[in-house]
């Protein structure tokens, strides 16, 4: 069978899910970042230790379907190389666009009623907090690439809509954090907005340091408050 045929495609696509799906439905009976309960560590680093390595792992799966099709990740990521002025150009872009999305998504949660279930998961104790960094870095390259970047072009294939993917693959996006609860709608919005971006810049590059950047400074600035 062709590896661009339909439904090799809906395998392939199924197969690099399956670890966040499988992720979201434990965190939402959790109700926090999904985890095991490893004798000595809390449910917070094993949380974090856990999401690194299923996030990884799809994009291992990722890594292996695009190679079958004969593409590799920087297709994926898309952009052009324009250093240092390139880099700073995306730097910048990603701090703009956090300020953006965290009102966006402070009216949103506020004229619909939702909170968030951060404070079940975010990091309490100096290691989890060192551990946050890494975890929210993971969070941007991996997420952006298999929603923004993956999903977005299957969704893409299948509809021959941009702006119906672009909805779908934040509908994904969202339901992706079980732990979120009801929050998960926000969380859509947010991927809706980190796909337009990609979609003006034709590069996950900035959605990927704003998506990194945003996670870390909520959850450091959590840890900071409390400390």
């Amino acid at each position: 069978m062709n590896a661009s045929s339909p439904i090799d495609r809906l395998w392939q696509t199924a197969l690099v899910l399956l670890p966040l799906c499988a992720g979201s439905i434990v965190s939402a009976r959790q109700h926090t970042l999904e985890h095991l309960d490893v004798l000595g560590v809390s449910a917070r680093l094993s949380g974090e230790l856990t999401v690194m390595l299923e996030e990884w792992c799809a994009v291992l799966l990722l890594w292996l379907v695009l190679r079958r099709r004969g593409l590799s990740i920087g297709q994926l990521v898309g952009g052009h190389r324009r250093g240092l002025h390139g880099f700073l150009t995306d730097v910048g872009l990603a701090f703009a666009f956090t300020v953006v999305a965290l009102v966006a998504m402070g009216l949103s949660a506020r004229l619909l009623h939702l909170a968030g279930g951060a404070g079940s998961f975010e990091p309490k104790a100096p290691l989890e907090a060192i551990l946050w960094i890494p975890v929210s870095a993971t969070a941007g390259f991996c997420e952006e690439l298999i929603f923004r970047g993956y999903l977005f072009a299957e969704f893409k294939a299948w509809t021959g809509s941009a702006t119906l993917s672009l909805i779908l693959q934040g509908i994904a996006f969202g339901l992706a954090h079980g732990y979120e609860s009801s929050y998960m709608i926000v969380v859509a919005i947010y991927g809706w907005l980190l796909g337009a971006l990609a979609l003006w810049r034709k590069s996950l590059r900035p959605g990927m340091l704003a998506h990194g950047l945003q996670d870390a400074s909520l959850g450091l600035l959590s840890f900071f408050l409390v400390h």
